[in-house]
């Protein structure tokens, strides 16, 4: 019978918010590995303490993953097995860990993604729009490119799905009510599976309205029903 080609690389989603939303094979696997990749290895470094793991951590971040990746195939090559994580979610859904798998690829490296938390698919299922077909956005450019990305997406029919952060909350919303129009239906998720979790729909107008007088906090995912 034919050897099963060994894992070298396992893509491990961690919490996005409550550490008990991590799945036993995910802490089997983040025991196993010879040493984990990490987005911010303090931030992680209170999950596995929480789980009782100990483990090497090197720093994989969007300001190094370019530079560090081509050392790293050459270490899976080389035996090592090894897990990216980020600081909460899926790595590479709006995080580290695209151009890694790339390279692994081109480099015949196994790789594995274990399912897991994902911030954008219980905002999309609470907003109560269309899951039949939608798009992931995930952050708007933030300068260049941001306007004509809004124009495109103006006459997009699927449910649109952001990611956005709370200083930019308001901006993006008037954004979204100059290019969609103010009658335009949305949802805005915060704080999904954290102690203040909340979900707020309405038109783009009353969003609006209710974010100039509320307290903005938290992460956002926000949910745009598609034009109709």
């Amino acid at each position: 019978m034919q050897e099963q080609e060994k894992t070298s690389l396992y893509l491990v989603p961690t919490p996005i918010g409550n550490l008990e939303d991590i799945t036993l094979r995910a802490i089997r696997i983040l025991k196993e590995v010879d040493v984990i990749l990490a987005e911010d290895t303090r931030t992680s470094g209170k999950l596995l303490h929480h789980l009782g793991i100990e483990k090497r951590m090197h720093s994989h971040h969007l300001h190094n993953e370019h530079k560090a990746t081509s050392h790293l195939v050459d270490r899976l090559k080389a035996g090592e097995i090894m897990a990216l994580i980020s600081d909460a979610g899926t790595p590479g859904i709006s995080d580290p860990g695209f151009y890694l798998v790339r390279e692994c690829l081109k480099n015949g490296i196994k790789i594995e993604c274990l399912p897991g938390p994902t911030a954008f698919v219980p905002a999309l299922v609470k907003s109560g729009f269309s899951t039949d077909r939608f798009t992931f956005e995930g952050f708007l450019p933030v300068k260049k490119g941001r306007q004509t990305r809004l124009q495109s997406l103006a006459a997009e029919e699927r449910t649109m799905i952001f990611y956005e952060s709370p200083h930019r909350l308001l901006k993006t919303l008037t954004q979204f009510k100059e290019y969609f129009g103010g009658e335009r239906e949305a949802s805005v998720s915060r704080e999904i599976s954290k102690m203040f979790e909340e979900t707020i729909n309405g038109t783009l107008d009353e969003l609006i309205h209710i974010f100039t007088t509320k307290a903005i906090k938290g992460e956002f995912v926000l949910v745009v029903q598609g034009s109709k």
